[in-house]
């Protein structure tokens, strides 16, 4: 595992599919982009899935002391990413895997707005599958 171990919340694996840069803040979003170049380059490498603050949440101004402040939202689509890939909180999986299962899952199965339709960036997310 090592240093290229990296904890994911799972609903991250849905942002993931869409992401254009856009977020929060200047510092999210250069760190957003900053963790997926560095799981794109190595797509085998081990996350665990957290239900729980990850590193994409360190710039994340909803990051308070290391809790969400939408905690019991973002908690709900992190528990119902789990659920449509099989998965469990704590699960160990390359990184490959796990966005290979959030697009068939979840994505290409259209329960994406299901799970996060309330999502203050549901509109990307509805523009980008108008194009699937």
């Amino acid at each position: 595992m090592g240093g290229n171990h990296m904890i994911l919340r799972p609903h991250h694996g849905m942002c993931f599919q869409f992401y254009e840069g856009k977020g929060y803040s200047e510092e999210f979003t250069d760190h957003m982009g900053a963790v997926m170049q560095r799981l794109e380059a190595d797509p085998a490498q081990l996350i665990t899935l957290q239900v729980a603050t990850d590193e994409v949440c360190r710039q994340c101004p909803n990051n308070i002391d290391g809790a969400c402040e939408d905690n019991p939202k973002v908690k709900r689509y992190d528990e119902a990413v789990l659920v449509a890939c099989g998965l469990q909180d704590g699960a160990c999986i390359t990184y490959a895997h796990f966005m290979e299962t959030v697009k068939s899952r979840i994505i290409d199965a259209k329960k994406r707005e299901n799970i996060c339709g309330d999502c203050c960036w549901n509109e990307i997310c509805v523009n980008h599958e108008k194009e699937l």
